[in-house]
């Protein structure tokens, strides 16, 4: 096991946690590797039905690149994207335990995520304009889908950062609890998705995200397919037969 990523799990949730608290989780080579093919092997592993993604301390869950690894040559990506995660389309529920401040890389990392659990002292920025560059991880891409154009334009623009409170008053965060229950509660949402099927929870996921990307048209023939191809799964008959016996489903993920 990576010493920059630590695993753990919990039932049929793995719970990933970037472990570099003396860089406030800053993001080296060794780093993205790590979480790379931690993801990989997650995304293989038939018992893994959620992951969630946190990081050490109770800081920083990331602030972004490791700067002084890149003045040394290092490249924090993989064919995956920044930190292995960015440019990655990841089938499983993928959850943000965000324990402390997220900026640049770090928050282009939240962003990757697909619901996002914050301590109430995190915060989250790209402030890579006030530096002379550019938000190259997906920031610029995610943030105009994920809020509305003119907040997103003025993170982008500004550099100024967003408080938890106001992240999740914006609809970018689910949760925001004490930094002590931040992990605690992100495994509790992921256990709630346990709870069901984990074929057509992957399928719902997938279906959403390509829905966003096509016209209305599209998207219903997108949602024909999908719906199809649930309602053959093993999973939908023993939904339907555990409803009708009055006992929890035992899903199989098939």
């Amino acid at each position: 096991m990576s010493d920059e990523v630590l695993r753990s799990r919990d039932g049929h949730v793995e719970v990933l946690t970037i472990n570099r608290p003396e860089a406030r989780n800053a993001i080296n080579l060794a780093t993205a590797q790590a979480l790379s093919q931690a993801l990989d092997e997650c995304a293989a592993d038939d018992e893994v039905w959620v992951v969630v993604l946190t990081a050490s301390g109770d800081k920083a869950f990331s602030a972004g690149m490791d700067l002084k690894a890149f003045a040394q040559g290092e490249f924090p990506a993989t064919d995956q994207g920044f930190a292995g995660i960015t440019q990655r389309f990841f089938p499983k529920p993928l959850l943000c335990a965000a324990n402390g401040s997220a900026f640049a890389g770090g928050f282009e990392i939240v962003l990757s995520c697909d619901l996002v659990v914050a301590a109430e002292h995190a915060v989250f920025g790209i402030p890579e304009v006030s530096r002379g560059l550019v938000a190259g991880a997906g920031g610029l891409i995610r943030l105009p889908r994920r809020l509305a154009r003119a907040v997103a334009l003025e993170m982008a623009l500004t550099g100024d950062a967003l408080s938890a409170a106001r992240a999740y008053e914006l609809g970018l965060v689910n949760r925001v609890v004490p930094v002590d229950e931040v992990l605690p509660t992100a495994v509790a949402l992921a256990q709630r998705i346990c709870a069901n099927a984990p074929l057509a929870v992957r399928v719902s996921k997938k279906l959403m995200l390509d829905a966003m990307q096509v016209d209305e048209v599209s998207g219903w023939a997108l949602n024909d397919e999908a719906f199809f191809t649930i309602a053959a799964s093993a999973d939908a008959l023993e939904g339907a037969v555990a409803f009708a016996e009055k006992r929890p489903p035992v899903w199989q993920g098939r």
